[in-house]
């Protein structure tokens, strides 16, 4: 894989058991381009062993007085240049492309989980956690198969370069072989205590990184407040934290260095000694000692590449650990199973509140938690576990059914044809308004349409104004990232004409007019009740004006429906209804059952002993109420 052929057509499926697992799995979807690495790493850092072998032969043919000894070494030196340079170009440029291909391969898995999820996501993971795993996580797993590179190749050097020492020079290379794993391993005893300190300020910088995510989503409101300092001081606590951990753990990575730099040291002074001890004694020659000296001094270059992967390593396995936190989510309890052609059609079901939204109707849903409200819309869409992961019961909750369909038993494409969630902050990603409304629809609504329904007039006129370059269409101005540039009314009702241009068989809307003010909002639930006329559609909210235009409204109190009607008779007859819609306190129930009663008293007054008929006294109640 080149970076000119990214992105993947498939990332593939990852392991995603553990950390560590999951960047085996990793390398094994790079092998080639670890292959390739391996070759041009053997290249370069056999003509880097083949100097010493020249310097000596040169050294040599000076003493000998051979001068066609001199201009072979030459030769040779000229040649292992060319090899070290062609070597390390493509030894960089390999391994630079398994870092970019493999970060490219986790942020696509990434992506895909997240558009599997929706909204759901951040239910399940903090958004400040995402944040970090697609941006600086995807990076140290970069890095950890890019070292990985450079250190296969190091290692089979250094296996074949002492081989070739023992061969070439028993009595020295028989030192330099068994120096060497010692070179190698006696760092390994602090790795787990530098990987230890390295996972702390991970952990450390992952929440500073969602603490610093969370207070910038939340800024105008914390201005609002008066809140800045407050959370400042939390972020520079955390902050100093992630620095007091930093240098904990350099700390270590640097006692780590220096055994690197003492201990070969101590292996090129007794090496030197002892070889000129020999050459002393005549056992051998000068050009040999300089040979053997001159590789291993060369060696401490590809042995540098073991403090590397144990850095990479210990680097990366938290971050392939959070990686695999989010990779392991699913939008359900099931697989995939059922085949369908088509999205299905009929009636909308939750077995879990017993929810149901019958086909072709304009459904209202009345819940005094907003928050249940949202996990319920959650579910309509097809996320049986939406809500916090470690709620074990919501993870494991029947899916809702469409047609009698369980949406998680269908493809992810279809079950988002079918069932489309607008939540109650939807975002505006940044472009024009056409490239806005440009989403998988049906056909059947066009952009005018749903911009009519949504009674976005003043928004286009807002927009033509804006623009500069577009001759005054809307259409064409750009809209800023979230749609910051207009009002939190606009932006909402913009967000609902992008869900109305899809038309999808069941729309589920998480308060759509909670932004807007009541002339507005009763013109944007006549709006959508028209446009969705046939079409199942269920409306979470708590405002008459749109609860008065429902074909049925629903109450959900504590999880479980309790009552189910019209807006009018749950008004009158059901008092936990009342008591959602009118916003009625538990002292102004009383005054209002108070109220009725004396009415009654004075009706009965009034007419005298005879029975008075029931629908009467309801109808002068209400007459009395009216009056008051």
């Amino acid at each position: 894989m080149q970076i000119r052929d990214l992105p993947y057509s498939d990332p593939g499926d990852p392991d995603v058991r553990s950390g560590p697992r999951f960047l085996v799995w990793l390398g094994r979807q790079q092998l080639t381009g670890q292959l390739k690495s391996l070759c041009w790493g053997l290249l370069h850092h056999c003509a880097i062993a083949g100097l010493p072998l020249a310097v000596g032969l040169a050294v040599q043919a000076v003493i000998d007085r051979s001068g066609r000894g001199l201009a072979v070494a030459g030769v040779l030196l000229v040649a292992l240049g060319v090899l070290i340079a062609l070597g390390d170009t493509m030894l960089h440029r390999t391994a630079v492309t398994n870092w970019i291909t493999a970060a490219a391969r986790v942020q696509q898995l990434l992506a895909r989980r997240t558009a599997e999820l929706g909204s759901a996501l951040t239910r399940r993971v903090a958004a400040g956690e995402v944040v970090a795993v697609s941006t600086g996580d995807v990076e140290k797993i970069g890095w950890f198969v890019e070292a990985l590179s450079r250190f296969l190749a190091a290692a089979t050097a250094l296996v074949l370069i002492c081989v070739g020492l023992v061969l070439y020079l028993p009595s020295l290379g028989v030192l330099v072989a068994v120096a060497t794993p010692v070179l190698a391993l006696t760092v390994l005893p602090l790795l787990p205590r530098a990987t230890h300190r390295a996972d702390l300020q991970r952990e450390k910088a992952g929440r500073a990184t969602e603490l610093a995510s969370d207070t910038v989503a939340g800024l105008r409101v914390l201005r609002g407040i008066g809140g800045e300092e407050l959370f400042l001081g939390r972020y520079r606590r955390a902050s100093q934290e992630v620095r007091k951990a930093a240098v904990h753990s350099a700390r270590m990575w640097a006692l780590i260095s220096a055994i690197q730099v003492f201990l070969p040291g101590v292996l090129l002074i007794s090496l030197v000694w002892y070889g000129a001890t020999l050459a002393r004694d005549g056992r051998i020659d000068v050009g040999q000692l300089v040979t053997v000296y001159s590789a291993a001094t060369l060696m401490l270059f590809p042995l540098r590449n073991v403090e590397e992967i144990a850095m990479a390593y210990s680097f990366s396995r938290p971050s392939a650990q959070r990686a695999v936190r989010v990779l392991s989510l699913r939008r359900g309890t099931q697989p995939p199973t059922a085949d369908v052609t088509a999205a299905p059609r009929g009636d909308l079901y939750d077995p879990v509140t017993g929810l149901m939204a019958p086909q072709g109707l304009f459904t209202a849903v009345v819940c005094g938690d907003p928050d249940e409200a949202g996990r319920l819309a959650e579910r309509l869409g097809g996320h049986a576990g939406a809500g916090p992961a470690k709620d074990a019961a919501a993870a494991s909750a029947p899916s809702v059914l469409l047609g009698g369909v369980p949406l998680d038993e269908l493809p992810l494409d279809a079950a988002r044809a079918a069932v489309l969630v607008q939540d109650k902050d939807p975002v505006l990603l940044s472009g024009t308004l056409r490239e806005l409304l440009d989403v998988p629809s049906s056909g059947g609504v066009t952009a005018e349409d749903a911009l009519t329904a949504a009674r976005c007039g003043d928004v286009l006129d807002a927009l033509a104004q804006a623009s500069v370059d577009t001759d005054g269409d809307p259409m064409n101005t750009r809209i800023t990232e979230r749609g910051r540039s207009l009002s939190g009314g606009q932006r909402q009702r913009l967000a609902l004409a992008r869900s109305l241009v899809t038309d999808p068989e069941a729309l589920v809307l998480d308060e759509p007019t909670s932004a807007v003010d009541s002339h507005t909002e009763a013109s944007v639930a006549a709006g959508i009740e028209e446009l969705r006329r046939g079409r199942t559609t269920v409306a979470f909210a708590s405002s008459p004006l749109l609860l008065d235009l429902a074909d049925r409204v629903v109450l959900l109190h504590e999880g479980t429906v309790v009552a189910a009607g019209t807006h009018r008779e749950l008004l009158r007859d059901e008092p936990r209804y009342r008591a959602v819609v009118t916003r009625e306190t538990e002292t102004e129930a009383e005054a209002e059952t108070a109220t009725e009663a004396e009415a009654r008293e004075r009706i009965l007054a009034a007419e005298g002993p005879h029975q008075v008929p029931a629908a009467h006294t309801a109808r002068t109640v209400e007459e009395f109420e009216e009056r008051a």
